[in-house]
């Protein structure tokens, strides 16, 4: 089967069974032209999701004779990085081209991924952070592939995901058009298709790809019924092989049903909005009836609560101003004590001064007195040498 780059803002995409049915929105279909004329991004948004359902359905059953283990060598791997790539890319408000294959500035992309450090505290911060350090990525588009193969690794893809399209008013309205699928219901739906992946683990070696140059094209023919290959498979059984024109006709049936089935459930979508807002609707007039019907009653039972916590808080300044008076006789009390205590203390120290002073004039006077008699007593008599006498006789 030859492989040829599909442009699909050319094709309307729908989904046959496991298979892609693509049809080129120039050919004539009476059914269908008003629709996928008057609204080309619808037809975006909707090829997006369906092309999606199947890259994810095929990536989980390539992964699952492998254990579930997967890394970047598989060819549907790359396909859904490239078509969630495009996803994200889908009514960027700097693109300035409608086809959803070719290159892409990736500055807003970046800056759109890094809006989940805001959400998801510091697990998407940690993850930003890693993405800032590795030397081989050197673009902001680089940056947020990583991101992204970063995400799918820790399981938190989905996560993320679901978090930028619960919040996309507040985070995303200023980088989406209002008719991007990231600010659509289709948004949803490819979160759901996003927690499948949790099942599988990846195994990416993000420093060794080259994340800044062109990812490629989506390979087809991984989704594409091949009529060459199921001719001849009706040959070999014995069976008569369909001619192109029936499996045509068939395929452009199935188309048609799905879209009819689409429209079906687009109108009964539509019809119960309106019943909701009409129901809204009547529900802001009860409400404001039954808000003027108990008016009165609101304002009886206002003001008697008021008069009750007036009540309560002048009871309660009373209580307070009669703890004050308390604490005020306290504080007199202990300030009387201090001064007594004070003037005790002063007397103690006068009296230990005194006493010191009296020792002290006993003391110098004992002093005197010793020294006074000392002065006025005589030396003691001198004895004689009796030697000398004996000597002399």
């Amino acid at each position: 089967m030859a492989q040829d780059t599909i442009y699909l803002c050319n094709f309307r995409v729908s989904v046959d069974g496991e298979w892609l049915c693509l049809k080129e929105l120039a050919e004539p279909d009476a059914a269908t032209s008003a629709s996928t004329s008057a609204d080309p991004v619808r037809v975006e948004r909707s090829n997006l999701v369906n092309v999606t359902k199947l890259v994810v359905k095929e990536l989980i059953e390539f992964s699952l004779p492998k254990g579930r283990m997967i890394d970047s060598d598989h060819a549907p791997l790359r396909d859904f990085f490239i078509l969630l790539e495009h996803i994200f890319h889908h009514g960027l408000r700097s693109r300035k081209s409608a086809i959803l294959i070719g290159p892409r500035r990736g500055g807003e992309l970046w800056t759109v991924v890094q809006q989940v450090e805001k959400l998801a505290g510091p697990e998407a911060a940690d993850i930003t952070a890693s993405v800032r350090e590795l030397p081989t990525v050197h673009t902001p588009l680089g940056r947020a592939r990583a991101w992204l193969r970063l995400a799918l690794m820790q399981k938190k893809l989905a996560d993320y995901f679901r978090l930028l399209v619960e919040r996309r008013d507040e985070v995303l309205s200023d980088f989406y058009s209002k008719d991007a699928l990231m600010m659509s219901e289709e948004a949803v739906v490819i979160g759901g298709l996003l927690v499948g992946l949790n099942v599988i683990d990846c195994t990416l070696f993000v420093k060794e790809e080259d994340l800044d140059s062109e990812q490629g094209v989506i390979d087809f023919g991984l989704y594409l019924r091949d009529t060459s290959t199921e001719s001849r498979s009706h040959s070999t059984s014995g069976k008569p092989a369909a001619s192109p024109e029936n499996n045509m006709a068939t395929v452009l049936d199935q188309k048609n049903y799905v879209e009819e089935l689409n429209r079906h459930l687009a109108a009964t979508v539509a019809a119960l909005q309106q019943k909701v807002e009409q129901l809204m609707a009547t529900n802001a007039l009860l409400r404001e009836d039954l808000a003027v019907a108990r008016g009165d009653r609101d304002s009886h039972l206002a003001l008697r609560i008021v008069e009750k916590e007036v009540r309560e808080r002048q009871d309660t300044i009373v209580s307070l101003k009669r703890q004050l008076d308390d604490f005020k006789m306290i504080n007199v009390q202990l300030y009387h004590k201090l001064q007594n205590c004070e003037n005790v203390l002063r007397k103690k120290s006068d009296e230990v001064t005194q006493l010191e002073n009296k020792v002290k004039k006993v003391i110098s006077h004992k002093v005197l007195t010793l020294m006074f008699q000392l002065e006025e007593t005589p030396p003691p008599p001198a004895k004689e040498d009796n030697s000398n006498d004996k000597s002399t006789t």
